[in-house]
C-alpha cells in the first residue's frame, strides 16, 4: 500500500471507533425518549441498555470466526451492513410505536458494532510502522471518546423535545390526542437514525472500495472452529484466578457505567428538578468528564502506578456516590460528573490487568473480558427495578457496590509495577 492508501484506510478504521461510540451513547437518550414516548417503567426503560450489550456478549465469538474465513474487511463491511439495517429499522419501529421492534432494531445495530470492534483494533496496529501502533490505538481511541460527548449532546438537541406530560395534563386529553403526543415524540428518532443509517453505508461503500491489507495472525488460535475444544479451553481459563476476578470487575465495571448514565437524566429531573432540556445538557458535560478523565488518566499513568491510580479512582467513586445518596439538589448532578471522570480509566486498566501472565492465551482471555461488558445488559435493570420499586436515589447505590469490587481487585493486584494498557472502551 502506498503512503496515501494507508491514510486513507486508517481515516475509515478511526472513523468506525466514532461510530460505535455515537450509537452506544445515544442510549441515555433513547433511554429517557423512549420512556416517554412508549410509556414504561425505569426498569422496561433500561431494557434499551440490555439489547445493546447482550450483542456484545454473544456475538464476538461468531464475529471472530466469520473473519476467520472471510477476513477482517469482510467483517468490517457485515459490521457496517448490519449497523445500517439496524438504524433504517427505527423508522418503521417508531411508525408502529412498538418498544420490541426498538429493542430488536438496536440488537442489530449493536451486532454489528460487535463485528467493527472485533475488526478495529487488529487493523489500526497494522496500518503503519509497528513501533506506533500503540499510540494508533489511542488516537483512534480519542474519536470514541468524542463521540461519547458529541452523542448525547446531537441526541438531546434532535430528539428529546422537552415536553413532559404531568399526570394531571395525561388525565385532560382525551385517547386521540394522547396517541397524537406520543406519535409525535416516537417519530423524533426516524430522521437522525435515517441519517445514521445512511451515513454508516457511505462508510461501508468507501470501505469497499478501499484496499485494506489482509491481517496475518502469527500462531492463530485454530481452536476458534472447533466448539468442543474451544469450550474446554474457555473452562481451564476461567480456572485462572486473575482472569476470573477481571472478568467479575469488568462486569461490574460496564454494568455501572450503563446504569449511571442511562438513568442520569431520569435521575436529573427527579432529584435536582432539572427539565429534560437542561438535563440532556448536563449529560453532555459529564460525558465530557469521562473524556477528560481518560486522557488525563492516561497522562498521569506515566508517574503513578495504574494499579494505585485506579484503587484511588475507585474510592473517589464510591465516596461520591455514598454522599449522593444523602444530597438533594444540583451537588448530586456536579457529583455525577465527578463519578463519570473517574469512571473513566477503568475499562482499559480492568482489561491490562486480567490478562496479565496468560502469555499465549491472551487472545481467548481476552475474549473472555471483552464478554464480560454484558454487565451493562444486567445491572441496568437491577437499577430500573430498585427505582420502580423505592426510587432512583436507592438505584444508584447499585454501582456502589460495583466500584468496590473492582476496587478490591486493584487492592489485590498492587504489586504489579508495570501495566500495558489496553485500548479502551
Amino acid at each position: 500500500m502506498s503512503k496515501d492508501q494507508k491514510f486513507v484506510a486508517l481515516a475509515l478504521v478511526t472513523s468506525l471507533f466514532f461510530i460505535w461510540g455515537f450509537a452506544l451513547n445515544l442510549n441515555p437518550i433513547l433511554i429517557a425518549h423512549l420512556k416517554k414516548a412508549c410509556q414504561l417503567t425505569d426498569f422496561q426503560s433500561s431494557l434499551v441498555d440490555s439489547a445493546s450489550y447482550i450483542a456484545y456478549f454473544l456475538l464476538p465469538i461468531p464475529a471472530a470466526r466469520f473473519m476467520h474465513r472471510y477476513g477482517y474487511k469482510g467483517g468490517i463491511l457485515l459490521g457496517l451492513v448490519l449497523f445500517a439495517i439496524g438504524a433504517f429499522l427505527f423508522f418503521p419501529a417508531a411508525a408502529v410505536r412498538s418498544y420490541a421492534f426498538f429493542l430488536s432494531s438496536l440488537f442489530v445495530i449493536f451486532s454489528g458494532a460487535a463485528f467493527l470492534e472485533t475488526a478495529a483494533n487488529p487493523y489500526i496496529t497494522i496500518l503503519g510502522d509497528p513501533a506506533t501502533a500503540t499510540q494508533r490505538i489511542n488516537f483512534s481511541q480519542s474519536f470514541n471518546g468524542l463521540a461519547a460527548t458529541l452523542g448525547p449532546l446531537a441526541g438531546g438537541i434532535f430528539i428529546l423535545s422537552g415536553k413532559n406530560l404531568t399526570a394531571a395534563q395525561e388525565a385532560a386529553m382525551t385517547p386521540g390526542q394522547l396517541n397524537d403526543y406520543l406519535n409525535k415524540e416516537a417519530s423524533a428518532v426516524q430522521i437522525p437514525y435515517l441519517i445514521i443509517g445512511l451515513v454508516v453505508l457511505v462508510v461501508a461503500i468507501l470501505i469497499f472500495r478501499t484496499p485494506l491489507p489482509e491481517i496475518v495472525e502469527e500462531g492463530s488460535e485454530e481452536v476458534d472452529v472447533e466448539t468442543g475444544t474451544l469450550l474446554s479451553k474457555i473452562w481451564a481459563l476461567l480456572k485462572v484466578n486473575q482472569l476470573r476476578k477481571g472478568i467479575i470487575s469488568q462486569f461490574f465495571y460496564v454494568g455501572a457505567q450503563a446504569g449511571i448514565l442511562g438513568f442520569f437524566i431520569r435521575y436529573s429531573e427527579r432529584v435536582a428538578g432539572l427539565t429534560e432540556t437542561s438535563a440532556k445538557f448536563y449529560l453532555a458535560a459529564a460525558t465530557f468528564c469521562f473524556m477528560l478523565g481518560r486522557f488525563s488518566g492516561t497522562y498521569l499513568m506515566k508517574f503513578i502506578n495504574p494499579v494505585k491510580l485506579l484503587a484511588f479512582y475507585c474510592s473517589m467513586n464510591v465516596l461520591l456516590l455514598v454522599g449522593i445518596f444523602f444530597l438533594h439538589g444540583m451537588f448530586t448532578i456536579y457529583a455525577l460528573m465527578g463519578v463519570t471522570f473517574f469512571m473513566s480509566i477503568m475499562f482499559p486498566t480492568v482489561f491490562s490487568l486480567s490478562t496479565v501472565g496468560l502469555g499465549s492465551r491472551t487472545k481467548l482471555g481476552s475474549s473472555l473480558v471483552i464478554m464480560g461488558i454484558v454487565g451493562g445488559a444486567i445491572i441496568p435493570p437491577i437499577m430500573g427495578k430498585v427505582s420502580d420499586l423505592s426510587s432512583i436515589k436507592f438505584a444508584y447505590l447499585i454501582p456502589i457496590i460495583c466500584f468496590s469490587y473492582i476496587l478490591y481487585f486493584a487492592y489485590r493486584n498492587l504489586n504489579i509495577k508495570k501495566l500495558e494498557i489496553a485500548a479502551g472502551h
